[in-house]
């Protein structure tokens, strides 16, 4: 394989770089024998998800927005033994980062003692592509669990997604275009205005993100020779060789690359490893043993039966795979659209007249049509990262400030919600959804469907979670025909 396949800094014909692979190994009856290892065990899985788009893969999971002891016993008890906790703190601050995590260290730990003594496997949720608060969020985690005398020996870092096109090879991330696979550092998601990046080369990406405490050569890696050739096995002894902390990247291109995975970090943990996991949606089902499920039919989106009203979509996100998606969508008959537009809100003295103003129309328009809320398509950003991520902050309240006037004031069939900062503060101050469960999916492992199961929110209302850079072009457009 040449060096730029290896260095991950041009995009490449897929077949070019799978072809050589071994072929994928299939344990027969992978999930069964992890969910058997769970239950053995005992064990929770926890998913910190940084924004809800991370419930992508899974069905029938309990989702809290708030993680007090109370609601992360609820989680414990609730569902298949996975449950997804929305920080949301791609949306913070490093320091609201560090301390939301830290917060929710504490008392799962006080939560799962009142579960018996139940045994956390604790995953640290991170973006298909790369951005994040990474190392920041393994970090507090690591050191509460130091406080606990039982340090974590590997950080395991699993970025794939897979149904999104979203792999690893060679410790290289790739997003699929076409037929052509593009090293996600040099996409759009790597000049984030905060969390940018140079390096698709997952350990060269450690090293940088890391400032140099760990080098490209002090990280580990799982990779498809040993996944596929030597089995769980395999991946059992690279990971009892794993210490400190270490991290070690995890390469897959298929599911079954992560039930190899999964199955060998069962066997290290027997010998009394301990590993802390940052992943990206796909290893989430896989930990959990979760089967997959076909895409939601229409009367499944409705399990309490047709709704009044008409549905709202609101969209926040500016990459630009989302601007041509709203651009189809905008070809659909029956649908209004209303326009915050952001410089305008940016520079108003008074945000609540400009607020006040659209919800005015959203509501209005409502009376007759769906309706697409969407943000101005021009991305406005700060000096510095700091300054960014507060203006996307300034953005996304007065989006959550629009939804929350119409949700209280006008029925609603249906709202999708488009982007992950936007998706998250529409459920937690937006629509006042506390718990939750995933129904399932839109498309196969992508596009999420909740119901809320208590608090304020409408219990009924189907919340659809649906990412910034995922699906095709038309597929913003079929979820609203869908949901219609």
């Amino acid at each position: 394989m040449t060096a730029g396949l290896l260095d991950g800094r041009e995009p490449v014909p897929a077949g070019s770089l799978l072809g050589g692979l071994p072929p994928a190994r299939a344990v027969p009856d992978a999930l069964a024998l992890i969910r058997a290892e769970n239950e053995r065990t005992g064990t929770r899985i926890a998913v910190l998800d940084d924004d809800p788009t991370g419930t992508q893969t899974v069905a029938g999971v309990p989702v809290l927005t708030s993680w007090a002891v109370s609601d992360l016993q609820w989680g414990m008890d609730a569902g298949a033994g996975t449950f997804f906790v929305l920080t949301n703190t791609r949306g913070g601050s490093p320091e609201v980062a560090r301390a939301r995590n830290a917060e929710i260290a504490a008392n799962l730990e006080t939560a799962a003692k009142a579960a018996g003594g139940a045994r956390v496997r604790l995953v640290s949720r991170c973006d298909s592509t790369l951005r994040g608060h990474y190392p920041l969020e393994t970090d507090v985690h690591q050191a509460a669990a130091e406080a606990r005398g039982v340090p974590y020996d590997g950080v395991l870092f699993s970025p794939a997604y897979l149904a999104a096109g979203r792999i690893t090879v060679n410790d290289v991330h790739w997003t699929r275009r076409g037929e052509e696979l593009v090293p996600v550092a040099s996409t759009e998601y790597a000049r984030d205005a905060t969390f940018g990046y140079r390096s698709s080369n997952l350990r060269e990406f450690v090293a940088e993100k890391t400032d140099g405490r760990f080098r490209p050569e002090d990280v580990g890696s799982l990779d498809l020779d040993t996944i596929r050739s030597g089995g769980p096995e395999a991946v059992r002894d690279v990971l009892l060789a794993v210490r400190g902390g270490q991290p070690v990247i995890v390469n897959a291109v298929e599911e079954e690359d992560l039930e190899v995975v999964v199955l060998g970090v069962h066997l290290a943990e027997r010998e009394g490893r301990r590993f802390l996991h940052r992943s990206g949606p796909s290893l989430v089902r896989v930990l959990g043993g979760l089967e997959t499920r076909p895409p939601l039919r229409h009367e499944q989106l409705y399990p309490r039966g047709p709704r009044p009203g008409h549905g709202l979509v609101v969209v926040g996100s500016h990459v630009g795979h989302s601007t041509r998606q709203v651009a189809e969508l905008l070809q659909l008959p029956g649908l209004t659209s209303v326009e915050l537009n952001v410089p305008e809100l940016l520079a108003a003295t008074d945000t609540e007249a400009v607020v006040a103003s659209a919800a005015a129309k959203v509501a209005s328009a409502l009376e007759h049509s769906d309706v697409l809320l969407a943000t101005s398509r021009e991305l406005v950003v700060g000096a510095t990262p700091d300054e960014s991520l507060e203006i996307a902050g300034r953005v996304s309240r007065a989006l959550v400030w629009v939804v929350y006037g119409v949700h209280t004031a006008v029925p609603l069939r249906f709202v999708l919600a488009k982007g992950g900062i936007t998706s998250s503060d529409l459920a937690t101050e937006g629509l006042r959804i506390r718990r939750a469960e995933v129904i399932g999916q839109l498309f196969p492992g992508m596009v999420s469907v909740w119901l809320a199961a208590d608090g304020e929110a409408d219990v009924g209302l189907p919340f659809v979670v649906f990412a910034g850079n995922v699906g095709e072009t038309s597929a913003l457009a079929e979820a609203v025909s869908m949901l219609r």
